[in-house]
């Protein structure tokens, strides 16, 4: 089952994906995008990591997603991906685009013939006033873009918001 959980800042998001990978029992690989390349999200990264029950695979990978998915998926694993936009900002910040298409239609394109359950986790960024400059703006709209592609690859999609889960397609969790 592929399952896309979306919500702002500290919403919950995180939380109900790690219950959901809990709550299948199977063998857990959390695949963390984020870089700390300041001290705050270093301490987002620790307080992220200290939430990790010990016996979860861990893999950072900022970049290549789709072909870490397609290396660690399988039947009997649960893999818990946070988050999309923290991905989608790092491949933004590469180049004018062309490496971010070439992850991005690998992601989309491969995603729907993986086995085993994938939970994304993505922060909708989309919800408030157009952002000012150009590169921010350009990411709203990728976020979005994005979001609506993966959501209708996904079985289930679910909104976050004050730590309660609104299914917007599939079962509720």
């Amino acid at each position: 089952m592929l399952t896309l959980v979306l919500g702002g800042a500290r919403s919950g998001k995180s939380a109900l994906a790690e219950r959901l990978a809990h709550e299948s029992g199977r063998e857990v690989v959390y695949v963390a995008t984020a870089q700390a390349l300041d001290g705050e999200m270093a301490d987002r990264i620790t307080h992220h990591r200290a939430r990790r029950p010990a016996g979860w695979i861990s893999i950072e990978e900022p970049l290549a997603l789709a072909a870490v998915l397609r290396q660690n998926a399988r039947a009997d694993r649960f893999l818990l991906v946070d988050c999309l936009t923290l991905w989608l900002s790092n491949l933004l910040g590469i180049d004018e685009g062309a490496h971010f298409a070439l992850q991005r239609n690998a992601l989309l394109d491969g995603v729907c013939d993986l086995p085993g359950d994938i939970v994304f986790v993505s922060n909708e960024v989309g919800l408030g006033i157009t952002p000012l400059g150009e590169l921010t703006r350009r990411f709203v709209d990728e976020a979005g873009r994005l979001h609506q592609a993966l959501a209708q690859r996904c079985d289930r999609v679910v909104f976050v918001a004050a730590g309660l889960p609104l299914t917007l397609k599939g079962t509720p969790p």
